[in-house]
């Protein structure tokens, strides 16, 4: 006589080929996991590294063009035009020279050449702040002497 169909289980060779499914599935789901969240941090670097270059080149461009003292300043809390910052090449400092904690991962460089904007004398600024993860981003102004 037959077990009514309510009685019957799965046999030992469905439970392992279900184990086998969800094993692969599972292990799919995680690397894609793993993925992401190794790349989570991306932006965040991104985001530091832009706010860093920007706060460099406001700094620079609220300097005037022409030295008003004619002595070049040696470290950067001296800094009294926009030329004395052509080189620059630090981990990120506030403006008096004093390590910004956290950012120490961070490089940042300054490049600062002559330009005309519309037959107007000019100084380019490049700002290039590279990541932990050897990323660099670059920013560029343009200070006239206005």
């Amino acid at each position: 006589m037959a077990k009514p169909r309510a009685l019957r289980g799965f046999t030992l060779v469905e439970l392992v080929i279900t184990i086998v499914v969800l094993g692969i599935a599972v292990g799919g789901v995680m690397t894609a996991y793993i993925n992401i969240i190794a790349r989570s941090a991306d932006p965040v670097l991104r985001v530091q590294a832009a706010a860093v270059a920007q706060s460099y080149l406001e700094e620079i461009t609220l300097r005037p063009v022409t030295d008003p003292d004619g002595v070049e300043g040696e470290t950067r809390a001296n800094y009294d035009d926009v030329d004395d910052y052509n080189g620059l090449n630090e981990a990120p400092t506030d403006q008096f020279g004093a390590a910004v904690p956290g950012l120490n991962d961070y490089n940042v460089q300054v490049t600062v050449t002559g330009a005309t904007l519309g037959g107007v004398a000019a100084q380019q600024i490049v700002v290039t702040v590279t990541q932990p993860d050897g990323v660099a981003l670059s920013l560029t102004g343009y200070r006239t002497n206005y």
